[in-house]
């Protein structure tokens, strides 16, 4: 079988960065079993609850959704379970040393398939307030707007 390069994108949290200023990003791998790799392979998660926290110096993943693969007999995984995130020491003791400061916290927000592995991002951030998404919200809608403007502008050049 030949190996897989790339990456094939399994889920994505577009509400994290709605909700969260997004401060820095990481790639962590997961230690998973079986019929989760399964699983993830059709393609089925969801990301919209999930976190992350910093137990006796590992991370770990809380509330992301995998499917219990339909194969799957006794073997098969808790869909909402725990999993452990692999990350280098010293991104363990930077999100560590970040999480002390108040208002932060790991948000996932992809997950993926990179060379055949798990791989998820995971995001350092800090809560936005109301006030803060409606900017963006207005911002987005301001750049979508001046962008149909410049497009019909170019038409009507052409013609």
């Amino acid at each position: 079988m030949a190996k897989e390069t790339g990456r094939k994108m399994i889920a994505q949290n577009k509400k994290a960065r709605h909700d969260y200023h997004i401060l820095d990003t990481y790639e962590a791998g997961l230690a998973l079993t079986g019929t989760e790799v399964k699983s993830l392979r059709l393609g089925r998660a969801s990301l919209v609850d999930g976190f992350a926290q910093l137990d006796g110096g590992e991370a770990w993943l809380y509330n992301v959704h995998i499917p219990e693969y339909t194969q799957g007999t006794w073997t098969n995984h808790a869909a909402r379970r725990k999993r452990k995130m692999l990350l280098h020491r010293s991104e363990i003791d930077k999100l560590a040393q970040k999480l002390q400061e108040t208002g932060h916290t790991v948000v996932p927000l992809a997950l993926y398939f990179k060379e055949g592995r798990v791989k998820v991002e995971i995001a350092l951030a800090k809560g936005k307030k109301e006030y803060d998404k409606r900017q963006t919200l207005r911002e987005k809608q301001d750049r979508r707007e001046a962008d149909r403007a410049m497009s019909a502008a170019r038409r009507r050049q052409r013609a």
